[in-house]
């Protein structure tokens, strides 16, 4: 889970993220010793992340917010509770396998993408993958479809944590691109068809949904 962090003693910062990946980690262990109550433990080799990290600070893992409970100057741990295995692709992680990376956003930080809490919505299930010249587009169907009346046209989607543009939006499935660039610095493109993905949706439209309910 995600903590709170005081900037001081009269600002309060809670944990976001842009959807800006940092750079692409590698999963170096998985630490079962409490397998048994249904989490256990990663070990993630990283760099940039552990930039001024400290005990507590939130990283974001294929876009789920994690808590650092230990770390080096060339990795860290963090645990993994039953009920994030259950929304998450990580407990289908293996050692060696590469993961987005993003340190939680500092109060005088840019927001490069969009508002990403960490709290991931649920899985996607990529149907197909295409290139366009020196693009390549993914369509995704969430597991779960009621997430789809979040997703809209040229809306924000944060897939494994990387924050992207909604391309297409039909019934059922949406569509996004990568440009070059992305692709060179986040997971998704090593993708294949039926891996699966992190959802989250912005969380404006579930502000929009709960007030019109409301009112």
């Amino acid at each position: 889970p995600c903590r709170t962090r005081y900037a001081s003693k009269s600002q309060k910062v809670s944990m976001m993220f842009t959807g800006i990946v940092e750079e692409i980690g590698t999963i170096l262990q998985i630490l079962r010793d409490h397998s048994e109550k249904g989490g256990f433990d990663l070990i993630i080799q990283a760099n940039v992340v552990l930039d001024g990290v400290k005990l507590g600070d939130s990283i974001a893992v294929n876009g789920t917010c994690l808590t650092v409970t230990r770390f080096t100057s060339t990795e860290f741990q963090v645990g993994l509770a039953p009920e994030t295995l259950r929304k998450t692709n990580l407990g289908v992680l293996k050692v060696n396998d590469k993961v987005n990376l993003e340190r939680s956003l500092a109060a005088n930080g840019r927001i490069g993408g969009h508002f990403v809490q960490g709290h991931v919505d649920g899985q996607g299930v990529i149907v197909n993958k295409r290139e366009e010249k020196d693009a390549v587009w993914f369509t995704i169907q969430p597991e779960d479809s009621s997430l789809m009346k979040y997703i809209v046209n040229k809306g924000y989607i944060a897939v494994d944590g990387t924050s992207l543009t909604l391309c297409n939006v039909e019934d059922k499935t949406f569509e996004f691109m990568l440009v070059p660039f992305t692709q060179d610095h986040v997971i998704i493109p090593k993708k294949q068809v039926g891996d699966r993905v992190n959802l989250e949706v912005d969380i404006m439209g579930k502000y929009v949904e709960k007030f019109l309910i409301k009112n």
